[in-house]
C-alpha cells in the first residue's frame, strides 16, 4: 500500500500547474512576437542555426552598403568624365574654327576668351567632389584639391597616384576612384620639333607629324625613345641620332630647305637652315589636357602670322592641339570603358547579394517564424488543460481523512 501525504499532493499539483502555465506563456509569447524561437531553450538546434543566419545577414547588409557606395562613386565619376568629354569636344570645335585662315586677330581673341572659360569649366569638373566632400580625382588625398593653378596660372595636379578600393563581397574588391594624373595629365602628346641651342636664328622646323605608326613601332619595338636629334652635317646630309644611341635612316638623306623628310615614321620640314644646325623631334612626350589648352590660348594671343615662319608656327599649333585633344578624349573614353567593367561587376555583386539575402531570410523565417494557426490552436488547448488542472487541483486540495469520518 502506497501512502501519499498531503504535502506530496500539493507539491505535485503546483508543479503541474506551473508547467502548464509556462507552456501557455511560451505560446502566448510566440504569438505576440511572431517568433517560434525566442530563446535558445525553445529549440537549441534551431537557435544555433538562426544565430549563424543572423551573422550571414549582417555580413550581406554590410556588403550591400559598400555596393551602394561603390555604385554611387562610379556613377559620379562616369558623369564627370562624360561632362569632360563634352567640354573637350567643344574646345576641339573652337580649335578647328581657329584654324580658319580668314579669321581676324579679333576673331582669334574671341575664340581665346571662350577657350579660357572652357578651361575653367574643365578644371571644375576635374575637381568634382563626392557627397562627403572629398575630391574624387585626388587619389588617396581626398581632402586635397585635384588641380590648382600655380603662380604662372597653369593648372597642375596636386593629388597622388593612389586608387581607392572597396570590398563588396568576400575576396571581391573593386576600385572606386581614379587619380587625375592618369586621366588628365599622362596623355600622349603630338610629336613636335625644337631648335637646338646655337642653331641659326632664321632656321625653323615645322610640320612634325607621325605619318606611319607601323614604321615608328618597327623602329623601336623595345620602347620609343624620348626624342630624335636631327643635324645637318658639313655635306648637307641629315643625320639622325635618337636618345637610345641609335641612328635611324632619314629619307631623303640630304637637306633641302622647305622639303619634308621622314625618319622612323615621323615627318618634318626644316627651313632656312645651314650646315651645323640641329633640331630635336620629341616623339614620346606626355602633356596634360590643361597644358594643351593653355598653349593653344597663348598661341592664339601671341603668334604673329605675318612674321617669318609665323603662319607655319600657327598651323603647327592648330594641328598639334587637335592631335592632343583627340588623345585626351581617347584617354577619357578608355577610362570610361574601364569604369563600365567595374560598374558591371558591382551590379552583378549587388544582384548576388540581394538573392543571398532573400534566400537566407527564407531559411531563417522557416526556422524562427511561428505558425499562427498552430500556435493559436495550441493556446486554446493549453488554456483548456490549465483550467481543467486548476479545477482538479482545487477539488483535490480540499480533501482530508476527516471528510470520510
Amino acid at each position: 500500500m502506497i501512502r501519499i501525504s498531503s504535502q506530496q499532493i500539493f507539491s505535485g499539483g503546483i508543479n503541474r500547474l506551473q508547467e502548464l502555465n509556462t507552456n501557455l506563456n511560451n505560446t502566448q509569447q510566440q504569438i505576440s512576437t511572431g517568433k517560434r524561437v525566442n530563446k535558445p531553450s525553445d529549440d537549441p538546434v534551431a537557435a544555433a542555426r538562426i544565430l549563424k543566419l543572423d551573422q550571414e545577414l549582417s555580413r550581406v547588409e554590410t556588403y550591400q552598403r559598400n555596393v551602394d557606395l561603390a555604385d554611387n562613386r562610379l556613377k559620379q565619376e562616369e558623369s564627370a568624365l562624360e561632362s569632360s568629354i563634352d567640354v573637350i569636344q567643344r574646345i576641339r570645335e573652337l580649335t578647328v574654327q581657329a584654324g580658319n585662315g580668314s579669321l581676324s586677330a579679333n576673331d582669334r581673341r574671341s575664340i581665346s576668351s571662350e577657350l579660357e572659360e572652357r578651361l575653367g569649366q574643365l578644371a571644375n569638373i576635374a575637381n568634382t567632389r563626392d557627397a562627403s566632400g572629398e575630391y574624387i580625382f585626388s587619389g588617396f588625398q581626398g581632402s586635397v584639391k585635384a588641380f590648382e593653378q600655380d603662380e604662372f596660372g597653369s593648372w597642375t595636379y596636386q593629388g597622388d597616384e593612389g586608387q581607392r578600393g572597396l570590398e563588396i563581397d568576400d575576396g571581391v574588391t573593386v576600385p572606386i576612384s581614379d587619380n587625375g594624373k592618369d586621366i588628365f595629365v599622362r596623355i600622349p602628346a603630338a610629336a613636335v620639333g625644337e631648335k637646338a641651342v646655337g642653331t641659326s636664328a632664321d632656321a625653323r622646323i615645322s610640320g612634325v607629324e607621325v605619318v606611319s605608326d607601323a614604321d615608328l613601332t618597327a623602329a623601336y619595338s623595345g620602347g620609343f625613345p624620348d626624342d630624335i636629334s636631327i643635324q645637318i652635317d658639313a655635306s648637307g646630309n641629315l643625320i639622325a641620332t635618337d636618345s637610345q644611341g641609335g641612328n635611324p635612316p632619314v629619307v631623303p638623306g640630304s637637306y633641302q630647305s622647305g622639303e619634308p623628310f621622314v625618319v622612323a615614321g615621323v615627318e618634318a620640314t626644316i627651313t632656312d637652315a645651314v650646315p651645323g644646325d640641329a633640331f630635336t623631334l620629341k616623339i614620346n612626350e606626355k602633356q596634360s589636357v590643361f597644358g594643351t589648352i593653355e598653349n593653344l590660348i597663348a598661341g592664339l594671343n601671341s603668334i604673329d602670322k605675318s612674321s617669318p615662319g609665323g603662319q607655319a608656327e600657327y598651323d603647327d599649333l592648330i594641328a598639334n592641339s587637335l592631335i592632343n585633344l583627340d588623345n585626351a578624349q581617347e584617354s577619357i573614353i578608355l577610362k570610361q570603358t574601364e569604369l563600365g567593367g567595374r560598374m558591371n561587376a558591382v551590379e552583378s555583386t549587388k544582384t548576388f547579394l540581394e538573392d543571398s539575402s532573400v534566400y537566407t531570410n527564407e531559411i531563417r523565417s522557416q526556422l524562427q517564424d511561428v505558425d499562427y494557426a498552430e500556435a493559436i490552436s495550441n493556446l486554446s488547448f493549453q488554456s483548456f488543460v490549465l483550467q481543467a488542472a486548476q479545477q482538479s487541483f482545487a477539488q483535490v486540495s480540499q480533501l482530508s481523512l476527516f471528510d470520510r469520518l
